[in-house]
């Protein structure tokens, strides 16, 4: 039996490391535009807004190259993504919907301020 036919038979796959170095690469990539976030004294939204964009970048990679995510069943990929985005559109509703109230109760409970 050859060893094509055995892999196939097994499941197993060889990456090529080239595959990993690229990923490592943009990753320092994702890394340096982090830092230069700090380095260029970014404030407010904007600095919180891309430090977790690139948190969010940077794990994204690591679960779909390192962890071999990107070689994976359709799916397995639908059963982790679709409740994970799911839950996050509910936090962001529930944060709108928290800074409506802390508004109101600002204006109907400000005293003559």
């Amino acid at each position: 039996m050859s060893d094509a036919t055995s892999d196939e038979q097994t499941g197993d796959q060889q990456h090529s490391i080239g595959i990993y170095l690229k990923a490592w690469l943009l990753l320092f990539v994702f890394s340096v535009f982090s830092y230069m976030v700090d380095y260029y004294d970014l404030q407010g939204y904007l600095r919180w807004s891309l430090i977790l964009f690139f948190m969010v970048l940077k794990a994204g990679f690591i679960i779909y190259i390192f962890m071999h995510f990107a070689w994976e069943r359709m799916a397995l990929k639908l059963l982790i993504t679709v409740p994970t985005v799911v839950i996050f559109i509910f936090i962001a509703l529930m944060a709108i919907e928290a800074d409506y109230i802390y508004l109101n109760r600002l204006a109907f409970f400000s005293f003559g301020d």
